[in-house]
């Protein structure tokens, strides 16, 4: 068998709620011991210029393993 990792990172999907996130982690075994937040951006070209848009985020959450 394949040793489970003791770190991993877990991302709020789509239509998931931070919620849910964290209990999918306690089911895998983990628990939350940081949470990221990364910036989503979009390129539009607006009259020749290229400008850069944020439009939305991304949560990453990094569990540790429970040990018991």
């Amino acid at each position: 068998m394949g040793k489970t990792p003791r770190k991993r990172s877990f991302e709020v999907m789509e239509n998931e709620s931070i919620g849910q996130c964290l209990d999918r982690m306690e089911k895998e075994g983990y628990k939350p011991s940081r949470r990221m937040e990364e910036p989503i951006f979009q390129e539009v070209v607006k009259d020749g210029h290229k400008e850069i848009l944020p439009i939305g985020k991304k949560i990453i959450f990094e569990g540790k393993l429970v040990e018991e």
